[in-house]
């Protein structure tokens, strides 16, 4: 198709020449049956000014003006025919301008056209109507439609994407037909295994039902927990969202991606600067826009310590010991009181004791108290050798030896005594659990010194050691049985 203006080459269809700026205005086809009318009233004419019947046609009646000039009395006849015949042609020639009138600015003719174009096969003439139309009714929805279907049939599903887009953005759109182009769209990137702008699609819809019935091609952005701004204590940022899928994070502002740190438990944002990226990908393998938020903590609160061993039930030894880089300044007690100055310093791991035992620990600095930090646990051994029946054994073996002569602890008339006394239960170079045993010196008048001599009471078997600390700090098990027997030979 040539423009008329400056008859460069034209798309079909088009409303415009790209070349010159033209406006193509549509003309529709002229009625046949208004022709063949306006045929017969001129012949009819015709017949009326040549009586003589020697002229019946419109091509003989343009070589008769020459034998009417030549007659004036014929002439006085014909004219007022002539006249007639004028005003006919006048008729005939406005009765065809108000039909094309009519047709170019009627909607209805349009679209009955580009309906009988479809049928016809001829699509481009279809699509040059549905585009007049909807130059007279912009808002009609069912035409965008009508004239998506075309470009589909002609296998343009680059037009027939854009126009459905353009249905979904219009405000002229009900829910029904909003559903129908959407629908339309999501069958088109479905297609395709485009998910990732379904996603898009649906997100930018902020259609809750239309999400709702496509929810597995949804990725929904994260949640936070916490506000982004300024803090004073340090604050746990959870990241949740309703989709199925997994969150990946930043903390340095960098953009996330799959190999980014996958969330898991709550971010802790210390003293500093944060900026959190983070984004959803989902099953479909549809990844969420990108949520970002800045924290800025200024902590001046007395973090509380970091414990080992978490509360909870036991059946071996272990250790509650303090993780954090600083173990300085803590305190901690086991009869359920917070932490004074007054109360147990921490210098380094304690041995679970056994049964019930409930520990608080704090950091106490300047006098202020941070946050406690409790533990309950609950160490039950698999044996029924007691930390009493050890006691007892070390006592007998004290005896046997001559150190002291009574279970009281006595050597002498003194009144001083040898006392024995558990102190906790642990594993030994990974040989076996032992009850620790300590000998203190007691005087007479009540005071209290450690000997340093420890035993080892095999938890399970009774068998006992000395304990010794050798230079480099590894304790050793002596055995004790040896030094019994070499003293009855002697």
């Amino acid at each position: 198709m040539k423009c008329p203006n400056c008859g460069e080459e034209m798309a079909e269809g088009a409303l415009y020449c790209e070349h010159c700026g033209e406006d193509i205005h549509i003309v529709p086809d002229f009625e046949p049956e208004l022709e063949r009318n306006i045929e017969q009233s001129i012949n009819t004419i015709l017949e009326e000014l040549h009586t003589d019947g020697k002229q019946d046609t419109f091509e003989e009646f343009q070589e008769e003006p020459e034998e009417i000039k030549n007659t004036g009395r014929r002439k006085k006849r014909i004219w007022p025919k002539v006249l007639l015949a004028f005003v006919l042609l006048l008729l005939a020639a406005g009765g065809g301008v108000a039909w094309y009138m009519y047709g170019y600015y009627s909607e209805e003719y349009q679209v009955d056209k580009a309906m009988q174009y479809v049928s016809l096969g001829r699509l481009d003439e279809a699509i040059s109507c549905y585009n007049r139309a909807l130059e007279l009714d912009s808002d009609n929805i069912e035409l965008v439609f009508s004239l998506a279907d075309v470009y589909l049939m002609k296998n343009n599903k680059v037009e027939y994407e854009y126009l459905l887009r353009e249905i979904v953005k219009s405000e002229n759109a009900t829910a029904e037909q909003l559903d129908g182009a959407y629908g339309k769209l999501i069958a088109i990137y479905r297609d395709r295994k485009d998910y990732q702008t379904i996603n898009e699609l649906l997100v930018a819809s902020g259609n809750e039902s239309l999400i709702s019935a496509y929810q597995g091609y949804i990725a929904r952005v994260p949640e936070f927990s916490i506000n982004e701004g300024y803090y004073t204590s340090i604050q746990p940022l959870k990241l949740t969202t309703d989709s199925e899928g997994k969150i990946y994070y930043t903390m340095d502002g960098t953009e996330p991606t799959e190999e980014s740190t996958p969330y898991t438990a709550p971010v802790i944002l210390e003293n500093g600067d944060y900026i959190i990226k983070a984004f959803v990908v989902n099953e479909k393998g549809i990844a969420s826009d990108v949520v970002t938020k800045e924290y800025h903590i200024e902590n001046n609160e007395i973090l509380p310590p970091e414990i080992s061993a978490l509360s909870g039930e036991y059946n071996l030894p272990m250790y509650i010991e303090i993780t954090s880089e600083d173990i300085e300044d803590i305190y901690y007690t086991t009869d359920g009181t917070d932490p004074t100055y007054s109360s147990n310093a921490y210098t380094g791991p304690i041995p679970m004791p056994l049964g019930k035992s409930n520990f608080k620990f704090a950091r106490i600095v300047d006098g202020v108290t941070g946050t406690v930090e409790e533990r309950t646990y609950y160490l039950i051994l698999n044996t029924d050798y007691t930390p009493e029946q050890a006691v007892a054994s070390v006592v007998e073996y004290s005896i046997n030896t001559g150190k002291i002569f009574d279970e009281a602890g006595h050597f002498d008339e003194s009144g001083d005594t040898y006392q024995y006394e558990y102190l906790y239960v642990r594993n030994i170079n990974k040989i076996n659990d032992f009850y620790v045993i300590a000998e203190s010196y007691r005087t007479a008048d009540g005071n209290v010194t450690r000997t340093g001599n420890n035993f080892a009471v095999n938890v399970y078997s009774g068998e006992k050691f000395k304990l010794q600390r050798e230079n480099n700090g590894r304790l050793s098990l002596i055995e004790i049985e040896i030094i019994e027997d070499s003293q009855e030979e002697e």
